[in-house]
């Protein structure tokens, strides 16, 4: 009974264990946010609420009913019989909208719905920034606290030989107090990027409004950088067709025409049209036929036609401005790109090989005898904040990435 239940207990630790190392990719973490996110979620339902618009907007004029009961007579001699001189009539008119105003209401409409779309799409690539640096951060994080372990173990490694040197007589006291003192940089190093680590997965985990606890949550992906990209010209073309805020703008520019061609049509004259039946002894029935035309003298819509007019002369402002700011977003990130990128470069091909030697060297040398610990301390600090540094541009570009791809207005840059 004992084994079985060190059985159970075995097993539940190891289930634990493998909640605690589901990692998730770039993809999965966009797909869980493009369900979960609130923002998004009610986003779309505003395209709905869009949609709706367009039923309203093509709705035909209702019909009028009118019935009439004329001469009633209570004063009659003859009190039963009240309804002798009575006229009834009854009669209906509709409403003729002229000049296809249904038809563009409704094109307005549902140009409004795909502005609405492209509004969406806009708030999406928004959002996934701010989610694709959240990710970035959470992966730099790990590469930090993996470095800082690293760090650590080689350090206490050096500070088993160094106590092996001291009771061989080889080394100070002092000296030996100074290699255990520098080992609170090493822990102190690994307590913080422990903590960034929690800080990065908690700001994920609230943009995919998740409530997963932070230690059964992981991520996972490629924390590196390419050596070459595409030109800029490429990424300005790409983004004139992509960016969903510019095509909003154009968007609203072809709506804005609509919208003037329809207050072109309510200038216009809709005339209504009635049917009518009753009775006028001795006639015992008759209809009629009746058709009213307003007279458009005073008012021809002459306000909102202006007002439409000057409307797409200021969205189409507005599109050129949109334009320049995708030419201008999408310069400025290709040059933080291109600026990490010529930082990243040596610092790969060079000084991470260089102070990874150098510590190598110092390390053998002071353990020998042949360096000074100022020496020895100084090769440590140094590697460290090559590595530091490095692991500090990758995630410096990745960002820089994620901005370029916000500028394009889609992923070109994974």
């Amino acid at each position: 009974m004992r084994r079985l239940s060190i059985g159970l207990l075995i097993a539940v630790c190891l289930t634990r264990g493998v909640r605690a190392q589901k990692a998730f990719t770039w993809q999965e973490i966009r797909d869980k946010f493009e369900a979960r996110n609130p923002s998004l979620r009610a986003g779309q339902l505003g395209i709905d609420e869009a949609k709706t618009q367009e039923i309203t907007a093509y709705l035909r004029p209702n019909p009028d009913f009118t019935t009439t009961l004329d001469q009633l007579d209570p004063f009659t001699p003859n009190p039963y019989r009240p309804l002798t001189n009575t006229l009834p009539l009854i009669s209906t008119s509709y409403l003729h909208e002229r000049q296809h105003k249904r038809e563009l209401r409704l094109e307005s409409a549902q140009k409004g719905t795909a502005i609405a779309v492209s509004q969406q799409a806009d708030l999406e690539r928004t959002l996934l920034f701010s989610l694709r640096s959240a990710f970035v951060e959470t992966l730099q994080a790990k590469a930090v606290l993996a470095l800082t372990r690293d760090n650590l173990r080689y350090y206490d490694g050096v500070l088993v030989v160094s106590r092996d040197r001291f009771k061989a007589g080889d080394i100070a006291q002092v000296d030996l107090d100074r290699l255990e003192l520098q080992r609170v940089q090493f822990e102190a190093d690994l307590q913080t990027a422990e903590t960034n680590l929690r800080t990065a997965k908690i700001q994920l985990l609230t943009l995919l409004n998740d409530r997963t606890p932070v230690e059964q949550f992981d991520v996972t992906g490629p924390f590196e950088f390419p050596e070459r990209i595409l030109p800029l010209e490429e990424f300005r073309g790409i983004a004139v067709d992509t960016r969903p805020d510019l095509k909003a703008a154009m968007q609203a520019v072809d709506k804005a025409q609509t919208d003037h061609q329809l207050a072109v049509a309510d200038g216009s004259t809709d005339p209504t049209f009635e049917v009518d039946a009753g009775r006028n002894p001795p006639i015992p029935a008759y209809i009629g036929f009746s058709v009213t035309i307003p007279l458009r003298i005073f008012d021809r819509n002459q306000g909102e036609k202006q007002r439409t007019e000057l409307d797409i002369q200021r969205n189409e402002r507005l599109r050129d401005a949109a334009q320049a700011q995708v030419f201008s977003d999408v310069d400025s990130a290709y040059a933080m790109v291109n600026s990490n990128l010529n930082l990243l470069r040596p610092y790969k091909a060079k000084y991470l090989q260089l102070a990874a030697q150098v510590r190598e060297t110092i390390s053998y040398s002071y353990q020998h005898g042949g360096a000074s610990l100022l020496d020895f301390l100084n090769a440590q600090n140094d590697y460290r904040s090559v590595q530091l540094n490095y692991l500090n541009l990758i995630g410096s570009y990745m960002t820089a990435a994620s901005q370029l791809n916000l500028a394009v207005g889609r992923e070109v840059i994974q």
